[in-house]
């Protein structure tokens, strides 16, 4: 395993020096000149990260395939960012979005909006990188008795060891490789776990498919979390602040030649992403009826599922590569365009680059790629403090965390877009901190008193908590 983890990661190092340009413009903006189809079916792998590989199959084990409804949430979701919010960024020139802030809402706007990406980023991409470091620990570290904290300080070491250079440019590269490592690693595991279960492709399809496990629906309970209307309207929105008003996101958009080729690009992977999560949850079904075959007692977390018959070797020593492939390719993909994008957002929106003379141009490469070091040290920091922490599932920590730091900057750009009023900077920072703490005491006591639990649509009510009180402290525009 640990010769599979150095081959990977020199093929992607050796990928990362072929388009290598060691400027700013390449950096942050691939000197605008991503092919579109590149763009696309790279965001997959980007979006779908080591968690997805690991806790999405296990999601059958509790919900069903419900969680397809979000998906399906997500596909309008894309559809939004690519016809409303991608036409604003290109024809502003943004290199960051939040510079958008800047010029709609002003100055404290602006700050407010980055810091929170800023941290948002780190805590829930830390959170998914943490899942993967387990299990690269259990598969590939843990018997060369090498500790998880420096588990997590050599993977995120090899990351920026081919992201510091190019940035943005090398990962619409690298990002297309990884996207492809991990679903040919997902559709050979499928066809390993169908052989072992005794069926032919079309057989293993009937049974999913006549599998209780394999509803999608649930219209009839709407205090469930699975209620349809519930995931849909989650899945609407998770995408317009993970994607469309996400630098990490957006960044690569952005990197497309034109608005037409950003629009194409965001569509064409809006369509991939329900089959791609279809064939995970069905991975999940299989693995199920696997367990039953073999007499096996079902882990009691769901994201254990697939690590679960991976790890015990009785899948073949084939299908541990290929997971170990499928893990590295979700990881790597996920972590390093999040550190390239805050690395752009705290050079751009917190230290102000490109606003000087061509001699500053070489004093901010400089301090650009110290600023890449440090963010690296972070992340690092926030991984460990999520192994400190815990959790029985990953994917509703992040999307819980989602509910909680995207809520302001949904509501923020919600406001420069939809009204022609502009808010008292001074009073942003504190609505902005205000809204998330509004929400948590009502889902609490909403718990308590009522019963009722809220899931991901918290980020709606946090969106319009800020939403309300921005309009509360600003003043119509005069044309």
């Amino acid at each position: 395993m640990l010769i599979t983890f150095f081959i990977y990661f020199l093929l992607l190092l050796l990928v990362s020096r072929l388009v290598r340009r060691d400027d700013n413009d390449a950096f942050f903006r691939g000197n605008r000149q991503s092919p579109w189809f590149l763009v696309a079916f790279g965001m997959v792998g980007a979006s779908f990260s080591g968690v997805t590989f690991i806790g999405v199959p296990g999601m059958v084990m509790n919900s069903d395939m419900t969680y397809l409804q979000m998906c399906i949430g997500f596909f309008f979701g894309y559809l939004i960012v690519a016809f409303v919010l991608l036409p604003l960024y290109y024809r502003l020139e943004l290199t960051s979005i939040y510079s958008y802030l800047d010029k709609r809402l002003g100055r404290s706007s602006y700050k407010t909006g980055a810091w929170f990406f800023i941290i948002s980023k780190l805590s829930s991409s830390a959170a998914k990188f943490y899942v993967v470091c387990l299990v690269l620990q259990q598969f590939v570290f843990d018997a060369l008795g090498i500790p998880y904290c420096l588990t997590a300080v050599v993977t995120l070491g090899f990351i920026w060891m081919y992201t510091h250079k190019s940035g943005i440019k090398a990962l619409v590269w690298t990002d297309a490789l990884q996207t492809f490592c991990l679903i040919v690693a997902l559709v050979m595991i499928m066809f390993r776990a169908a052989d072992m279960l005794g069926m032919s492709l079309g057989e293993a399809v009937t049974a999913v498919v006549e599998d209780s496990h394999s509803r999608v629906f649930e219209f009839s309970d709407f205090v469930s979390r699975q209620n349809f209307w519930k995931q849909f309207l989650s899945g609407v929105f998770v995408v317009i602040v993970m994607t469309g008003l996400d630098q990490d996101m957006m960044q690569k958009n952005l990197t497309c030649r034109d608005l037409k080729s950003a629009q194409k690009d965001m569509c064409s992977y809006g369509v991939l992403f329900i089959p791609v999560n279809a064939l995970f949850l069905s991975l999940g079904v299989l693995l199920m009826m696997l367990y039953s075959k073999m007499g096996i007692s079902l882990p009691e977390s769901g994201d254990e599922l697939l690590t679960g018959v991976a790890a015990s070797g009785v899948m073949g020593d084939t299908v541990v590569v290929l997971f170990t492939i499928g893990v590295i390719a979700s990881a790597f993909s996920s972590a390093d365009s999040a550190l390239t994008a805050l690395s752009t957002s705290f050079c751009i929106d917190i230290l102000g680059f490109g606003k000087g003379d061509k001699t500053d141009e070489k004093k901010e490469e400089t301090t650009r790629r110290y600023v890449h070091i440090v963010m690296t040290a972070i992340f690092l920091l926030f991984t460990l403090v999520f192994k400190w922490i815990g959790s029985s599932s990953v994917i509703d920590l992040i999307y819980t965390l989602v509910s909680y730091t995207y809520g302001p900057l949904l509501g923020l750009f919600a406001f420069g877009i939809f009204t022609n009023r502009t808010p008292q900077g001074k009073f942003v920072p504190y609505i902005a901190v205000l809204s998330p703490v509004v929400c948590y005491l009502v889902d609490y006591f909403s718990l308590r008193i009522f019963g009722y639990k809220f899931g991901y649509e918290l980020l709606m009510l946090n969106g319009l908590l800020t939403f309300v009180g921005l309009w509360t402290v600003s003043k119509r525009e005069m044309k």
